[in-house]
């Protein structure tokens, strides 16, 4: 019996765990996801400094010519104090003399016998960083599970942390099945043969969502080559398979998976296109069965086998989450099934492709995102709200969020 997409999704939630740990320099954790909470050891800025290059004055010596004497350069270590009727020359960063109460830009004041007349609008504190007003010593800098980008790596650099735990990138092993295929790399020499398309969109996908992707080649439509595919697949986290997983006289993949004992979680999904789409367990090894037809394993691919990535990697953010966009024009459709549909999203509207078909490959090149519709539907009006699903970049949530438009 078929599962609902939600059900199937709880499914791939509840059997998926978190990868394991490794300590890496923080130079090579950019895209990985941190496996520990980070607390800042030390205030930023460490100490009151100068956010201007300009002049250390008292807010009382306002309109006077004050004298300079000296100049205190970031990374200085002074000790100087200020005094009424002086001003101290210094420059962005460097540490705020006792004494001082503002600072005045060098732009803001003009020469004078033995140093610079000050302008008549002193306030206390201006353009002075104080103490650990960007970051405070025992705060919480960053959370397990927080994806590490160029701005978190900027954190931990600014605390000294040069080494951290993250979880190991997903190890996605990738085949797909069938005698007619053959890769890019061979020539179609037959009007019945094909080139495989599945298994590089796949694999680039994977890469794109951070995984470690091994392809394992084509298997032909036997048992035993598809078992010997498998059998070299099973160190990995999650084995991806496109083809063979219908009802046809060549269709043994989920025989050949069967050898192995795998644990099937569903096998069929109330979904167009994609219904045969499986989900399992072959010990510690999740298995992901796509259908063959290119657009529609990729699309399952972007709504399960993202899932399945999110949920391996450890990020907080494993619930995929769509963005509100409104329909462009009137849109005509079939109901029966919740319906995946390709179109571009042009950061107000939706617009789904003006032609389709499950065994197509053009429209997703076309396409940077697709709306999944309710089984109910067969109407959609220009303007009515959306939810649209990123196929260019992945955006999730922690909490589960609704799917299914309207």
């Amino acid at each position: 019996m078929a599962v609902t997409i939600l059900q199937a999704l709880e499914l791939i939630y509840k059997n998926t765990s978190k990868k394991s740990l490794k300590i890496l320099p923080i130079e090579q954790a950019l895209g990985l996801i941190l496996a520990e909470d980070i607390t800042a050891t030390h205030n930023l800025p460490p100490y009151d400094n100068s956010a201007m290059d300009g002049y250390a004055v008292k807010v009382a010596d306002a309109i006077k010519c004050v004298k300079v004497t000296h100049t205190i350069f970031a990374g200085d270590n002074s000790h100087e104090v200020l005094e009424a009727g002086y001003g101290i020359k210094i420059m962005t960063g460097a540490k705020i003399p006792e004494g001082c109460e503002c600072i005045v830009p060098v732009e803001d004041t003009t020469e004078c016998e033995g140093g610079v007349t000050l302008p008549d609008d002193l306030a206390a504190g201006r353009h002075i960083r104080l103490c650990g007003e960007d970051i405070k010593k025992g705060e919480v800098l960053l959370k397990s599970g927080q994806k590490l980008q160029a701005h978190q790596i900027t954190l931990l650099a600014s605390q000294g942390i040069s080494h951290i735990k993250v979880y190991k990138k997903p190890k996605i092993a990738l085949f797909a099945s069938g005698s007619e295929l053959k890769m890019h790399f061979e020539s179609v020499e037959d009007a019945y043969q094909l080139y495989n398309t599945n298994t590089p969109t796949l694999l680039s996908r994977a890469q794109e969502l951070g995984c470690e992707v091994d392809f394992i080649g084509t298997a032909q439509d036997t048992l035993e080559d598809l078992k010997a595919h498998v059998k070299s697949a099973l160190d990995s986290d999650l084995i991806i398979t496109s083809g063979g997983v219908s009802v046809g006289d060549a269709d043994f993949t989920k025989e050949a998976f069967g050898a192995f004992d795998m644990q099937t979680y569903f096998d069929k999904v109330e979904i167009k296109p994609g219904k045969p789409t499986t989900f399992g367990r072959i010990n510690n090894t999740l298995v992901l069965n796509l259908p063959g037809n290119p657009m529609a394993a990729a699309l399952n691919f972007e709504l399960f086998g993202q899932s399945i990535i999110l949920a391996l990697s450890g990020i907080n953010e494993k619930y995929i989450n769509p963005i509100e966009a409104k329909m462009k024009n009137d849109y005509k459709l079939r109901k029966g099934r919740i319906t995946l549909i390709p179109g571009s999203f042009d950061g107000s509207s939706f617009e789904p492709c003006k032609k389709f078909a499950p065994g197509m490959v053009s429209p997703l090149a076309s396409s940077n995102s697709y709306i999944m519709v309710d089984e109910g539907v067969e109407f959609i009006a220009s303007g009515e709200t959306l939810k649209v699903f990123p196929i260019r970049f992945c955006f999730s949530s922690k909490e589960q969020m609704r799917l299914v438009s309207p």
